[in-house]
């Protein structure tokens, strides 16, 4: 009786959620296996670096050498629109955001912060120049993210000619005209 109530206490005193991070999308996604199925969670409080940005790389193996294969425990704070969980993440104990921020490999996602101690960790990391603070034009995600995308012309060779590809599709060039289709 005694060996059933302390496993019960034992489980009354676990994280809601605890469980094993099977994938590192970027520097701010992580997948946690729940059970069976696979939840994406999108860490609260910050804005990692967006794949074509610079440091986004550094950003993703940061998180994944803190959680990747571990126990993580969230507690969930709300769903996006992508359908993700946004939540506060811990991996061995170790609070993600803060570490991230740190490291200055993550923004303080002002907008939706929640942390108070966070921008002091980002005024540190920005003063000391770490990660994405020793650029000197750091762009904050939510901004790049903004930016409009170039689409730019890829060229390759084809049996006609040159054929270009665009945002309406494939092209030639034919008498100055473009001719869709190579």
């Amino acid at each position: 009786m005694k060996l059933l109530l302390s496993l019960l206490g034992l489980t009354l005193l676990s994280p809601a959620w605890a469980n094993k991070v099977v994938g590192i999308t970027d520097g701010d996604t992580l997948t946690i296996q729940v059970g069976k199925s696979p939840v994406v969670v999108r860490v609260a409080d910050i804005d990692a670096p967006e794949k074509n940005q610079a440091f986004s790389e550094q950003a993703k193996q940061s998180l994944s050498s803190l959680c990747f294969g571990k126990q993580a425990q969230y507690q969930e704070r709300d769903v996006d629109a992508y359908g993700r969980v946004v939540a506060t993440v811990t991996c061995g104990g170790v609070d993600i955001s803060r570490v991230q921020v740190e490291r200055g490999l993550a923004w303080v996602y002002t907008e939706y912060n929640k942390d108070l101690s966070l921008p002091g960790l980002e005024a540190i990391a920005r003063r000391d120049k770490r990660g994405l603070w020793s650029h000197p034009n750091a762009v904050p995600p939510w901004e790049f993210r903004r930016q409009p995308r170039l689409k730019k012309a890829v060229a390759k060779q084809s049996v006609e000619g040159i054929c270009f590809v665009g945002r309406h599709g494939e092209y030639r060039i034919v008498d100055g005209a473009k001719r869709y289709g190579c």
